[in-house]
């Protein structure tokens, strides 16, 4: 072989390193940004019986992170400007290791105290992590960002799958607790991170001032679409399992429903980031999950329970879809990487506001009609409206 050629590969080889170990930077990072969140939902029964909550308190643990997500998401692009993307991202594992453990001693004070450092710290990885694409590797965000989205999925499906049984077996605090692992084996891995060159997060002088979002309907289109998806994902995780149970499923089998769903996602959250920067318009996309939301929850409408997985790997499709779409919304609809984590930050703050909405409205929908289908119903209401969101946020445009 030719030697020039055989240098030439070497460097490209070396050359991907750097790549390489972010890629398992990130996929370690985003398993600690949905696994404190989805293992709630299977192992609520345990955690009311354990420390005798009401339900309105029990419905809160899922509400209180999507709360702290929309109170925190304007403050994340600032507090990184000043600490440096890097070190802010690293401080926020410890925060939720932290509230991790907290949750877990099993005081009811200190579950909640830890639930909302959870949703704390995971509000800035939310927020951040769209421009850290952006401004570390800007020719591979679509890959980044479906790596990012797949390694979420399967963290958070392998936990709501087994959470059920670790809370039976062990107890509910082993269950809710054992996400530490994840947050301390990322903390190892992001180290080396805080040693390398560190992105800019100064904006140039060169640069206009930073644009208000809250000033251009493209971006509160995103923020519905931010919202809408978030309402129906954080929903679904909450109370799925409780609808399969009523449908006559056994509790474990419930709570298995929702992994199903999780891992459903994933060949979307990988494949729909690089597709959709590759489009033009992204409208085809909306459409797409837009049938398989609609499909999947009339399916749980009509309690075809029988088809339960298939229902789920429906809605999975979907929300791995939207999901997908949605994050790169934030890239795509924008020019730079500060005006990316802007309009994250205002997106997230103001889709999770309505997300937070979902799981507390969804339960009260159920406890007035004493029934799931009002609330179902509810579910393909919202897919219609998320649609004209995404549709118009699809559109090839920027702020």
């Amino acid at each position: 072989m030719d030697p020039e050629k055989i240098n030439y590969q070497s460097k490209k080889i070396v050359s991907n390193k750097p790549l390489l170990f972010f890629i398992v930077a990130i996929f370690l990072f985003a398993t600690t940004l949905r696994t404190p969140i989805t293992i709630v939902g299977p192992i609520i029964s345990f955690i009311r019986e354990g420390l005798g909550i009401s339900n309105v308190l029990a419905g809160f643990l899922t509400t209180i992170p999507l709360l702290a997500f929309a109170v925190i998401s304007p403050f994340a692009p600032r507090l990184a400007r000043r600490f440096g993307m890097e070190w802010t991202l690293f401080y926020s594992v410890i925060l939720l290791c932290a509230g991790v453990v907290l949750r877990s001693v099993g005081i009811t004070s200190l579950l909640v105290i830890g639930t909302v450092l959870i949703g704390i710290a995971i509000a800035f990885g939310n927020v951040l992590i769209p421009g850290y694409f952006k401004l570390k590797f800007p020719l591979h965000i679509g890959l980044l960002t479906g790596i990012y989205t797949v390694s979420m999925n399967i963290s958070s499906g392998i936990a709501a799958g087994f959470s059920y049984s670790i809370a039976q077996y062990a107890g509910w605090q082993i269950a809710l607790g054992f996400s530490v692992i994840l947050g301390v084996l990322t903390l190892l891995i992001w180290v080396p991170l805080l040693r390398t060159s560190k992105v800019d997060m100064q904006i140039p002088k060169t640069t206009n001032k930073p644009k208000k979002m809250w000033r251009h309907p493209l971006a509160w289109a995103i923020a519905a679409a931010m919202g809408l998806q978030s309402f129906l994902f954080y929903c679904c995780a909450a109370w799925i399992p409780e609808i399969y149970v009523s449908q006559g499923l056994d509790a474990a089998s419930a709570g298995w429903m929702v992994s199903v769903m999780q891992f459903a996602q994933i060949p979307m959250t990988f494949l729909i980031p690089i597709l959709a920067g590759k489009m033009t318009s992204q409208r085809p996309i909306v459409v797409f999950f837009t049938t398989c939301y609609i499909i999947g929850f009339s399916g749980m409408l009509f309690e075809w329970t029988s088809f339960a997985v298939l229902w789920m790997i429906f809605l999975g499709f979907a929300g791995g879809a939207s999901f997908g779409l949605v994050l790169m919304l934030f890239n795509l609809r924008t020019t730079t990487a500060f005006e990316a984590a802007e309009l994250s930050g205002f997106a997230q703050s103001i889709g999770y506001l309505v997300a937070a909405i979902g799981p507390v409205l969804f339960g009260f929908v159920h406890d007035v009609t004493e029934s799931w289908f009002v609330p179902l119903t509810l579910f393909v209401v919202i897919s219609v409206l998320l649609f004209f969101a995404s549709f118009a946020s699809a559109k090839n445009r920027t702020i």
